[in-house]
């Protein structure tokens, strides 16, 4: 009998020549999700009475499968005259080149693929229904049939070793770990302005100062004044180091890109170098984050230095890519330059951004010419995209619409999906993080095919990557904790089929699949195991609904600051203000997980009728907004939660209307301030009252206080009874030069508004 192959998971009794005491079976749940899954009957013993038969295409991958079952399984193949094969074969007729089939059957395993890539993906596969691990001399297999292939060419994750530097054999375990989730390609950000990486032989200063900092930043860049540590930090990689690097990710099929940054974040660089930019002065490494105005002065001699740095690059990565960065390079010390302004003139350009064009096409241009392509982040499309280029976007997929609908390839990184440095859940107790907010399951969510395109310009969306940038990463652990599990949701999302995906089937593999993350010692997040919350109303009656994507244990929760005790069956009416606490219990009354806390400030302004002149942001409009009004406060940390909401660059207005005439005291918010993430406080908000009496009162006021990360403000007036509020809150405008996102229209982040 066979079975559907959308079955999560399953057990197959022994019921042949082994026993259950003399072997082992596993649980089925690949992940990424195949694209076609028969289950079938019997299983494939797998004991030391194996031969291998590759074509020789595939023999790296069936050696690279042969040691690692001897490594990791204790056994020791020494096949007799009628031993069972495991068999790799080349199928050219297989169209995707990363595509495969396996077949297990009762006296053989067959992989057939068109090339090494699609039999090492067939072996991740079966990898995955080997137990976690055995001291047992026979291993079953259950019998099965797998056709699959990805979705998407571009399967990426990016490591920022920049900021934070790490070694060479967490580079080699971050390359495994994401082969095994059948990922292609990895993203190493090489240099930046707090550290160059790599090592560039004809430039010794580099190695000597662009790679070493006087002191760190200590806590987080929002907070004011900012401390530093005091210690010299830095590293590098060697050209042998790299190609060791290299070499390994060629055997797990892995390409790797790096990034080498021009013209911005390059301060690193011109501190070793000063003449490579506009003043000649003498720099520092960067000991803080944020954007520097130092960048590359598009000099002859600077031109020279990055040829002669591409020339030793291309000659380390035999991939097809180059990333040249071209994100965040402020304009200030060009506008300055006689040197800059005389290159604008005689070349006709239009203005700062017409000579980073100048400058990122003259450098694809050579880089072209070694025989390789660049990419750059989003901002290379301003002022004119470089005629080959193939564009990141990651502000959002406005990038990626542009690039796609002019004829370039894309990939999918917005920051909203795909930054892996942002918090993963509502605990307060995260470690420190960039900011923002980024769930699990919004990650797994993620479409990298933008709707606003059609089929035609669809095709150019190559896929998507997920982004890990280190300012708060300090050690291998706590990257760690920060990207899994979220590239494991990611990878089902570049790899399977949309109308393959379900969430809670994929939680179900993922509880297996951590087994393995800590047979491998990856200190991974666990959000299985989260209490999630959600305030309704239903014909003016408040409730709080507790839920969990684990349907394994129940729900216990408390109303006042006590632990949780009562199991929760029902929504929890809410007539007054109170704190909720849940957590998950096993059977010895053990916390699964962190304890959920919700506070519930039922103020006047809950019930009430609301409405905003302008849309949030699709990526922060979570709660909608009834967020505004609904008692709950958004995280203190972080800005992208379902209680916070975010407007780009526009000026907002709200109406408040109550059903009967009201009587209030005062209105407060508050604001996210955080100006490293483009995120400022506005400079005035405004108010309307109107009375029970017809009046209406107007006030106008400035917002002060601007050096902190969430700026309260509050409005108070003697006791007025009103039926409507109007609420005009007036954008921050255009970032300053010397920030991060200079130039553009700053985000806004606004709280609950609470009226008493």
């Amino acid at each position: 009998m066979k079975h559907s192959y959308y079955l999560l998971f399953l057990i197959i009794p022994l019921f042949f020549s082994c026993t259950q005491e003399d072997n082992q079976i596993v649980e089925i749940g690949i992940i990424p999700k195949p694209l076609f899954q028969q289950i079938n009957k019997g299983v494939f013993i797998l004991d030391e009475d194996i031969r291998f038969i590759s074509d020789v295409k595939l023999s790296e991958v069936s050696n690279y499968f042969k040691l690692y079952i001897e490594e990791n399984y204790q056994l020791s193949f020494a096949p007799h005259k009628e031993a069972k094969e495991i068999v790799f074969n080349i199928d050219d007729a297989i169209t995707n080149e990363e595509g495969y089939k396996l077949k297990i059957q009762e006296n053989n395993i067959l992989i057939v693929s068109k090339n090494s890539k699609g039999a090492f993906y067939a072996v991740q596969s079966l990898l995955q229904l080997l137990p976690i691990k055995s001291n047992n001399l026979a291993i079953a297999i259950p019998c099965l049939e797998l056709r699959d292939e990805p979705q998407f060419k571009y399967r990426g994750m990016h490591l920022d070793v920049g900021r934070h530097f790490f070694s060479i054999d967490f580079i080699k375990k971050y390359i495994d770990l994401i082969a095994r989730l059948k990922m292609n390609t990895f993203h190493w950000h090489l240099t930046e302005d707090q550290g160059w990486r790599i090592e560039i032989k004809k430039y010794p200063k580099l190695q000597e100062i662009a790679a070493y900092r006087n002191e760190t930043l200590v806590g987080h860049y929002n907070e004011q004044p900012h401390q530093f540590d005091g210690e010299k930090y830095g590293g590098f990689y060697t050209q042998e180091q790299i190609k060791e690097v290299v070499a390994y990710a060629q055997t797990r099929q892995v390409t790797i890109i790096p990034e080498i940054e021009m013209p911005g974040h390059s301060q690193a660089a011109i501190a070793a170098y000063p003449a490579l930019g506009c003043t000649g002065e003498q720099v520092e490494v960067a000991t803080k984050w944020g954007v520097f105005d130092e960048v590359y002065c598009p000099k002859e001699s600077t031109f020279k230095f990055l040829e002669d740095v591409i020339d030793e690059v291309v000659a380390l990565f035999p991939g097809k890519y180059i990333h040249i960065g071209g994100d965040e390079a402020p304009k200030t010390n060009w506008k300055k330059c006689a040197h800059c302004q005389k290159i604008i003139k005689e070349k006709k350009l239009k203005n700062e951004y017409g000579l980073q064009s100048y400058f990122i096409a003259r450098m694809e241009k050579y880089i072209n010419s070694k025989g390789k392509q660049i990419i750059g982040w989003d901002e290379i499309l301003e002022g004119g995209l470089a005629p080959n280029a193939t564009v990141m976007s990651w502000r959002g997929t406005s990038g990626a619409i542009q690039a796609a609908k002019e004829g370039h390839d894309v990939i999918l990184t917005p920051s909203s999906h795909c930054y892996f440095d942002h918090y993963q859940s509502d605990n307060e107790n995260e470690p420190l993080a960039i900011g923002g907010f980024l769930p699990l399951e919004k990650v797994y969510h993620f479409n990298p095919i933008p709707e606003e395109l059609t089929k035609d310009e669809s095709r150019y969306v190559q896929g998507a990557q997920g982004n890990v940038w280190t300012e708060y990463m300090q050690t291998e652990k706590q990257l760690e904790y920060m990207a899994f599990p979220r590239v494991v949701a990611l990878s089902e999302v570049v790899w399977s089929s949309p109308e393959n995906k379900n969430y809670i089937d994929f939680i179900s593999r993922l509880a297996q699949y951590q087994k393995r993350l800590d047979q491998l010692d990856v200190n991974y997040a666990n959000p299985i195991y989260a209490v999630k919350g959600d305030l309704k109303n239903k014909a003016g009656r408040l409730s709080y609904e507790l839920s969990t994507i684990s349907s394994t244990y129940p729900i216990y929760y408390s109303i006042d600051e006590s632990a949780p005790s009562k199991l929760y069956s029902n929504p929890i009416p809410v007539d007054s203000s109170m704190t909720i606490k849940a957590v998950l219990l096993d059977s010895k009354n053990t916390a699964l997980g962190d304890i959920f806390n919700q506070k519930i400030n039922l103020h006047k302004g809950v019930g009430a009728k609301i409405s905003i002149d302008k849309e949030p942001h699709p990526a922060y409009n979570t709660g909608g907004k009834k967020a505004l009004i609904n008692g709950i406060s958004g995280n203190n940390k972080r800005y992208g939660d379902k209680e916070w909401l975010g407007f780009s660059g526009e000026d907002i207005e709200i109406t408040i209307e109550f059903d009967s005439p009201t009587n209030i005291n005062t209105i407060s918010t508050r604001f996210y301030n955080g100006n490293g993430q483009w995120i400022y406080a506005p400079k005035e908000i405004g108010f309307s009252f109107q009375l029970e009496d017809g009046k209406t009162i107007n006030d106008i006021r400035k917002i002060e206080e601007k050096d902190k990360l969430l700026v309260n403000y509050s409005f108070a007036t003697t006791s007025i009874s009103v039926t409507r509020i109007e609420i005009i809150i007036k954008n921050y405008g255009i970032i300053p030069e010397g920030q991060q996102g200079a130039g553009h229209k700053a985000w806004l982040f606004i709280d609950e508004l609470i009226i008493e």
